[in-house]
């Protein structure tokens, strides 16, 4: 009686269970209603999960006894559930997918939106490819990417879709991959333009990129920074130089040979980037930073980029203490040049370990093959070996100079002109003795003066030499290291040299002032042009005072700064190879070259004077014009122009200048009659003057009567502005 009635309970619940099928078929093969259809398949896809899990793990009791239909019921409705799904589901989303990736390529290039979809349009492109590969399919991706593709149905209830159409892809995309009849057919056109596209946009960078960062992110967390500190030991840097920066512990040959060197094999071996599949169906054509060796050189190329530019940043923000006098800097000097206790050679020691991370020797198979090579080719091998000799690594390019400063660079051949730090030190030394030679002396201000003064007359000496020698170092090491090569090989003798400088500064200054400046004041001040009234400057003294070569200013500047100026035609310019920092205030060159320029005007022919012409021009209502220079007369009455010629200043025992008008309206006027040498140089300080060509060599001459005539004149010079350049010299 229990057997019966179990037999009876596992029939009506098997007779239930394809009752409910049955019922789920007969709706989806209606035409009509979506609704009810998008029910019935979700529904039909419960009733399949729940046979699927019965298969795998059992069926209740009371579905035994040997009436079961489970396995049988589950492998007929497989071929149906794969027919209604691909009309309502899949069917419709590849054609939703082939849509949005058709509107994506058809984006212009370069624009906003294309970069913007890029993202979305790899995703929508993997899960168009996942329905075509069922043997790629990802349930938990491509679920996503389905059911976030349509937030809508034509013809479904909104809130029925969403409620219903996760778990229905859900259920397709778990049981996928087991399906290869599943697949759906691509368009090969559409997959390979958005390819293309999407490489444009991506790139295989971001494969690299990504595994980059896992790399560093993973060691950056068991590397304390380096500071500067940890780079010189016991030294005392902070007397010398110091920066609040220091090198992240990651990029340390520490870290490289501990951590870094070991996680790029790891990663070059086991990792591949998932879009080497979406993106291309030929592995190797396409990504090929993901094939194992290629990715571990570019990581590793790219971790010392990172590493190179890391120490770079460091060492270029280094700063050399400020020194607050003499002493100061020669108590740096001491302690830079002890081989003992230098900071700078200890930091230098510390970079060349650097340096020499992942340094690797020929290996001997190589090196004898190449033994091998030149004895049977001798007569064709160079002079100089093409190769270098010593072991290359990667931080070659950057750390170079510093090993080639230290001599440890191999592949640089030792010569007596090569720069080194020891050769440095031994100069600084060397400055050290001499300044503390100055300061100990019975007067270190006259002999600091007097070392000085040898530099600025252009006579070299150890200290401007050992700048030199520094300022070469700083230069050999590239403009990469430029901040780290000035303030570690140029500064600290700079600091010496303006130490030196600042007093012998001081004093010529007061030399100028007495040699010169007080001279000029007591020739020229209260005088005309230099003032305006009435007493007028020697010309023959202005002549001593500024005569090129030969006059005040140019001997003063020839004997006491020859070695720091340089005359380039008759201008004077600081000389940018002798200058040792020594600073000229730009208004004393430009006064100084104003003259020099006058100088030239005055002294054409070597003699005092220069050399001009003038032609009156027609005014209306003016019927005569008088000029009278220095005796020489310029009359003009209505005749044809004509060019006078004058020279200034004139032979004569009264000079000056008269100018006289005649208009229709009045008789003869007296418009100006100055008297003296600077006569001219009055009458032409009231003119209008202006231009005539591009050679500033003829001009217009306008003054105006008190009857408001404009009286006129052209103006020919010979060289320049011709007298017009004295006017320069006014107030």
């Amino acid at each position: 009686g229990l057997f019966a009635l179990a037999l009876l309970l596992s029939f009506t619940s098997n007779r239930s269970q394809i009752a409910t099928v049955e019922s789920a078929l007969a709706t989806l093969n209606a035409p009509g209603d979506a609704d009810a259809q998008l029910r019935a398949l979700h529904e039909l896809t419960r009733e399949m999960s729940r046979l699927d899990y019965r298969r795998e793990h059992g069926e209740p009791w009371y579905l035994r006894f040997g009436l079961s239909q489970n396995d049988a019921l589950l492998a007929v409705l497989w071929p149906r559930y794969t027919q209604i799904n691909n009309r309502l589901m899949r069917d419709v989303a590849a054609k939703h997918l082939e849509q949005q990736l058709a509107a994506f390529v058809a984006l212009p290039a370069g624009s906003p939106e294309r970069a913007a979809r890029a993202a979305e349009a790899h995703a929508q492109l993997k899960a168009y490819l996942m329905m075509a590969r069922p043997e790629k399919a990802d349930p938990q991706f491509l679920t996503r990417v389905l059911a976030g593709e349509q937030a809508e149905r034509p013809g479904v209830t909104p809130g029925l879709w969403q409620a219903l159409s996760p778990n229905l892809w859900a259920f397709y995309a778990q049981h996928l991959a087991a399906h290869p009849d599943w697949r759906t057919e691509t368009q090969p056109s559409l997959v390979a333009q958005a390819r293309q596209v999407l490489l444009g946009q991506l790139g295989q960078r971001n494969g690299m990129a990504t595994l980059y960062q896992q790399v560093i992110d993973r060691a950056s967390n068991n590397f304390a920074a380096m500071t500067l500190q940890d780079m010189v030991g016991e030294t005392d840097a902070a007397t010398l130089f110091d920066t609040p920066n220091s090198v992240p512990g990651v990029f340390t040959r520490q870290a490289w040979e501990n951590q870094v060197s070991k996680a790029i094999d790891e990663v070059a071996e086991a990792r591949r980037e998932e879009i080497d599949w979406v993106l291309s169906d030929q592995q190797g054509t396409l990504d090929s930073e993901l094939q194992p060796e290629v990715l571990k050189a570019r990581l590793t190329e790219r971790y010392f980029q990172a590493f190179s530019d890391a120490w770079l940043t460091f060492l270029n923000s280094l700063r050399w203490r400020k020194a607050d006098n003499l002493s100061d800097a020669i108590s740096q000097l001491t302690l830079l040049s002890d081989v003992r206790q230098s900071p700078l050679i200890a930091l230098m020691n510390t970079l060349a370990y650097q340096g020499k991370t992942e340094t690797r020797g020929e290996a001997l198979s190589d090196s004898l093959m190449k033994s091998a090579q030149q004895l049977l080719d001798r007569d064709k091998q160079p002079m100089i070996d093409q190769q270098a000799a010593g072991p290359r690594g990667p931080l070659d390019a950057t750390f170079g100079p510093v090993l080639a400063l230290l001599g440890k660079d191999k592949s640089v051949a030792a010569t007596g002109d090569n720069l080194s730090l020891q050769a440095f030190l031994t100069r600084v030394t060397r400055v050290r003795l001499k300044l503390q030679q100055i300061t100990t002396a019975s007067d270190p201000q006259a002999m600091t003066q007097a070392l000085a003064q040898t530099v600025f007359q252009g006579k070299s000496v150890d200290l401007t030499d050992t700048l030199d020698y520094g300022s070469l170092i700083a230069a050999s090491l590239g403009a990469q290291w430029n901040g780290f090569g000035h303030n570690l090989f140029v500064q600290p003798l700079n600091q010496a040299w303006e130490g030196v400088l600042q007093p012998a500064a001081l004093s010529l200054n007061r030399q100028w002032q007495r040699a010169i400046v007080g001279n000029w004041q007591r020739a020229f001040e209260g005088r005309y042009p230099f003032a305006a009234t009435g007493s007028d400057a020697s010309l023959p003294m202005l002549g001593q005072m500024i005569r090129g070569d030969t006059g005040r200013i140019d001997q003063f500047i020839s004997s006491q700064l020859g070695g720091v100026l340089r005359k380039e035609g008759n201008r004077w310019v600081p000389d940018s190879g002798n200058s040792q920092g020594l600073r000229f205030n730009p208004q004393f060159l430009e006064a100084v070259n104003q003259l020099s320029d006058l100088a030239d005007i005055l002294y054409t022919d070597g003699g005092m004077g220069m050399s001009f012409e003038l032609r009156a021009k027609p005014v209306r209502s003016v019927v005569e014009t008088t000029l009278i220079l220095d005796g020489v007369t310029l009359e003009y009455f209505n005749q044809m122009e004509s060019w006078k010629p004058f020279n200034w200043p004139g032979g004569t025992y009264r000079p000056g200048v008269s100018l006289s008008w005649t208009s229709l309206k009045g008789g003869a006027r007296l418009f100006a009659d100055h008297s003296g040498t600077w006569g001219l140089i009055r009458l032409l300080e009231q003119a209008r003057v202006t231009a005539l060509d591009s050679s500033d060599t003829l001009f217009e001459l306008v003054l105006t009567a008190p009857d408001k005539l404009p009286l006129t004149w052209h103006l020919r010079t010979e060289l320049g502005n011709g007298p017009l350049a004295l006017l320069q010299l006014r107030g």
